[in-house]
């Protein structure tokens, strides 16, 4: 069983940066492929990057946005830079054991964080 819990979300104006992070319990933290979701107002879920052997982006996030993992402290992280209104979303950490070679799906992930809001103005 693993517990993912996130932060950093919050309000920021359009050019700017946050940085969340989502802390995983559990053991073998570095065999899990480990994805940030995000869920805009009224849409549906979507996939943003992921990070296993390899990082993975969404399109519509390459350049502006980083994902990271420090396995030592069982976190991965998101940098998002330059930020747009249509990033604004509740954003969501998941976990699932082994590694990726695409950005999975909502449905392939096993674990998820409660998410965290961010509020992109313009």
């Amino acid at each position: 069983q693993v517990q993912l819990v996130e932060s950093g979300g919050g309000l920021v104006q359009a050019g700017g940066s946050l940085r969340l992070s989502c802390v995983a319990s559990g053991r073998a933290f570095s065999a899990y492929t480990m994805g940030w979701f995000r869920q805009p107002p009224g849409k549906e879920r979507e996939a943003v990057a992921a990070i296993s052997w390899r990082t993975l982006y969404a399109d519509s996030v390459k350049g502006r946005f980083t994902i990271s993992r420090d396995n030592d402290k069982n976190t991965v992280y998101l940098q998002m830079n330059s930020l747009i209104p249509e990033d604004t979303a509740v954003y969501y950490c998941a976990a699932d054991f082994g590694f990726a070679s695409r950005l999975k799906t909502v449905a392939e992930y096993d674990y998820w964080g409660q998410g965290t809001q961010v509020t992109v103005s313009s």
